[in-house]
């Protein structure tokens, strides 16, 4: 059955200024309980509602406009796919940022979920501050992508063998198509800036300048564009 509990709330909102929006997408009842118990005792953060599978989740968002969405990949009727999918035909629910959480090891998922608008990637058992610092994460626009995962999207990446033009690739500069490559490894602008040593800043300008000529909403798009185009650092 079909279950979205939310808390009273005029359609499309905003709340209080600084506030992280948080809605839970899970077909296990005791999930959802738990991250919303984790949220709302979270300062600067709220939960603005639950949905047990991908129908009521498209359902939630459209009616509250969360900052991030905490999705589960398996689920009844709609799963957590086909509902990134959704999200992202939908240009009035692309702000919402998505984080996959899963019990599973995501090597079947992660490409795909990607490819779909996934800002990141966590498992069920992970600490309860790695959750808090994802949503937060999410919210400010970066991904969360760690090398592990990232391995994981170049091994699946080259398993299928599609790599193929990426509009917009051929306007990059040779530093952004190398940053770009830098960026496709999980490591942070701190991490490339330290490998190249330049600043971090310079990182960041390089990386913003080659995600807005590709049009990338974020980080974790940006990787997915560069293993697309076969963007590949030096040696």
């Amino acid at each position: 059955m079909t279950t979205v509990e939310e808390p009273t709330r005029a359609a499309g909102t905003a709340g209080p200024t600084g506030l992280i929006r948080v809605a839970v997408a899970d077909d296990q009842a005791v999930v959802r309980m738990g991250l919303r118990a984790l949220l709302e005792r979270e300062p600067g953060m709220e939960c603005v509602g639950e949905a047990g599978d991908g129908q009521a989740a498209l359902a939630l968002i459209r009616r509250t406009r969360p900052d991030v969405l905490l999705l589960d990949i398996r689920m009844p009727g709609m799963d957590g796919l086909a509902t990134l999918w959704a999200i992202a035909a939908d240009p009035e629910l692309r702000g919402t940022r998505i984080v996959v959480v899963t019990t599973f090891a995501m090597d079947e998922y992660v490409f795909t979920a990607l490819q779909a608008g996934a800002s990141g990637f966590l498992l069920k058992d992970s600490a309860p501050d790695e959750l808090v610092n994802a949503v937060r994460v999410v919210a400010a626009g970066e991904a969360l992508l760690s090398p592990a995962i990232t391995r994981k999207v170049i091994g699946l990446f080259g398993g299928h063998g599609d790599a193929r033009p990426v509009e917009g690739i051929e306007t990059l500069t040779p530093r952004e198509r190398e940053l770009v490559a830098w960026v496709a490894t999980g490591r942070s602008n701190e991490e490339i800036a330290g490998e190249l040593t330049i600043s971090p800043d310079t990182v960041r300008t390089h990386v913003s300048r080659a995600m807005v000529k590709l049009h990338a909403r974020d980080r974790a798009q940006l990787v997915v564009f560069a293993m697309r185009a076969g963007l590949a650092l030096p040696g």
